[in-house]
């Protein structure tokens, strides 16, 4: 066969000879396809039928053209630039040996700073901690809460002369204020950032750690408000006690949260670059102090006692999101974090996940790989915008420290509560957790200690969360039982017509730890009946087709409750008469779980 030479203008426009789709074309054959599923709308609905929110409030379309991108990204492209991230692990183990220890590994296998969680460990014990360990290349941030100072004067006089390449003391106040509820005092932030700026160039001060609006539930754009407020609150008093502007903008470091949605990440990253590089304009600031410096850290949120091994999916995903949104500073927490401290296995897994991708996966070779999408622009620019006008509020309340008492709590509150709701009715479906439990899973064992990056609250902080707790502790609760709690699924008719909603049903009760037993194929409802018995629970959960439930889930459900059945269920929907309350995709998973837990007697 003989193949005609290619002309390189051919190459030019790969759609050249093809017919030029448009929006519309593509909303009608989207409509024909909603159809078919029930829907009755007309193409122009089409879109709006397909497109979902954010917890802020921004619309995620399904399709994004041309028209989508903003006129000037910005300074959403001034990230890390093209290279690899500092990968950076964290270190909480109280026992000064075993760290040091867990410190020498990551350093020799691909960990480039550390960071030094000194709420667990005690800051006296840093020189033995950091023994060995070359201050002049390895970056090093510390995490000391209510001691910073101590920690900070404990690590100085550690560095001696040491050109510092790097790293942060740690001061927040605001952030600790947030944690805990203590009252903000910005003295030793001052103190240490005059330090810093005068006699250790290279080392920053204040880390504007955004991380607790996160681990409260709060939404991207709360998060980077929350950071932006608590940014220029910095910028306030560092100016006030005398550092120039510059000097100001080059003592802070900011920390966010990088999660398994991997666009909202990345434009969350890209949305918090372009708000700091706001800040930076109106005070007049240019150049490299402006430019925002991002830790990104895979959140504690999103982590999971059960089935922990996906724990290194969500992580990787994070990872990736945070690297391509330009962080200049990336933590994989290990994947057994929930669990206590982790092992030297699941420390070289998350030191290992972020190797992979700079250096096979060459993600970071390509500065702000992202830009230029148009879906990645839009959302980046609604984030900044939400952000922004959340930043707004936060300051016309009295700024961040004033906020921290009434406004902050309260709409991070109510988002936690939309948040739980949509957990709760798998909506944010938690995989390993809410969907696809394993209840033969062994449970992780580890020494007990603060394995997640999260600072254990007192007094008046923002709660914690985390978005497998609830159906957790469920599970917690069912294991703890003598034998295990159980359910009767009826499966009515054929094979092909109940496995579905069988399959259903049994995910939704192992979600808690409940097991189920089907009946087998059948119709006949005495032979069921019998089944149900043998079973030995009170509860029973009918399965079928809707076909089959108009013709026997009546009579099914009558001989179920003669055979002693306290509570029928039903997967699907529609009422049939003895059936008390039905199954469906949607459905308040965690009622139907704990109603479940009463029926068969077991105390919650």
């Amino acid at each position: 066969m003989t193949v005609p030479p290619v002309e390189l203008d051919d190459l030019a426009d790969p759609a050249a000879g093809f017919p030029q789709a448009t929006r519309e074309q593509w909303r009608t054959l989207a409509a024909e396809v909603l159809r078919k599923s029930g829907w009755d709308g007309s193409p122009d609905e089409a879109e709006a039928a397909l497109t979902s929110t954010t917890y802020d409030g921004v619309a995620v379309a399904p399709l994004y053209d041309a028209a989508d991108l903003p006129a000037a990204p910005g300074a959403a492209r001034e990230g890390r630039g093209p290279g690899p991230w500092d990968v950076r692990q964290r270190h909480a183990d109280p026992d000064p040996a075993a760290t040091r220890e867990a410190i020498h590994a990551d350093l020799e296998n691909g960990v480039t700073s550390l960071w030094l969680d000194l709420n667990a460990i005690d800051p006296a014990a840093l020189p033995a901690v950091l023994d060995g360990v070359l201050l002049d290349l390895a970056p090093v941030v510390l995490d000391a809460g209510p001691r910073t100072a101590e920690a900070a004067e404990h690590f100085l006089r550690l560095a001696g002369g040491v050109a510092l390449p790097g790293g942060n003391l740690g001061a927040d106040p605001i952030g600790l204020a947030a944690r805990t509820g203590v009252t903000v005092d910005t003295g030793t932030a001052v103190a240490l950032a005059r330090r810093c700026a005068a006699d250790h160039p290279g080392l920053r001060a204040i880390t504007v750690d955004a991380l607790p609006y996160h681990d409260a539930g709060g939404a991207d754009a709360e998060e980077l408000g929350c950071s932006v407020a608590t940014g220029v609150a910095y910028l306030r008093t560092l100016t006030g006690a005398g550092l120039t502007a510059e000097q100001a903008f080059g003592q802070l470091e900011f920390r966010y949260a990088a999660t398994a949605d991997q666009f909202l990440t990345i434009a969350k990253l890209r949305a918090a670059r372009r708000l700091w590089a706001r800040v930076a304009e109106v005070t007049g600031v240019a150049g490299a102090p402006a430019r925002q410096l991002q830790h990104a850290v895979t959140s504690s949120a999103m982590m999971t006692v059960r089935d922990p091994w996906v724990n290194m999916l969500r992580t990787t995903v994070a990872c990736f999101a945070a690297g391509v949104g330009g962080a200049d500073a990336v933590t994989v927490q290990p994947f057994d974090a929930c669990a206590g401290l982790p092992d030297a296995f699941a420390r070289r897994i998350a030191r290992n996940t972020q190797s992979l991708l700079v250096e096979e996966a060459n993600v970071a070779r390509v500065a702000d790989p992202a830009g230029g999408s148009w879906y990645v622009e839009r959302l980046t620019d609604d984030l900044a915008a939400r952000a922004w006008e959340w930043f707004r509020e936060i300051e016309r309340a009295g700024g961040m420290a004033a906020a921290l008492e009434r406004l902050v709590p309260e709409r991070l509150a109510a988002t936690r509560a939309r948040r739980a709701d949509n957990l709760a009715h798998r909506r944010d479906p938690i995989t390993g957790v809410s969907e696809f439990p394993d209840l033969k899973e062994r449970p992780v064992s580890r020494r007990p200690g603060p394995g997640l990056a999260v600072t254990s609250v007192s007094g008046g902080g923002l709660p914690v969360m985390r978005y497998a707790e609830e159906f957790e502790a469920l599970r917690d609760l069912a294991d703890a039982q003598p034998s295990r709690p159980t359910v009767f699924l009826a499966t009515i008719g054929p094979v092909a017509a109940h496995t579905a909603r069988a399959t259903f049903a049994a995910n939704l009760f192992a979600a808690g730890g409940v097991a189920t037993v089907t009946s087998g194929p059948g119709t006949d409802p005495a032979a069921i009946a019998a089944a149900f018995l043998d079973c030995g629970t009170p509860v029973a959960c009918l399965c079928s087709s809707d076909r089959l439930y108009g013709e026997h889930a009546t009579a099914v459900a009558a001989a179920l409750r003669e055979a002693g059945a306290h509570k029928v269920w039903l997967a699907g929907k529609g009422e049939y008469e003895g059936v008390d309350v039905t199954l469906y995709a949607g459905c308040d998973a965690l009622g139907v779980l704990r109603a479940t837990f009463d029926d068969l007697g077991v105390s919650r």
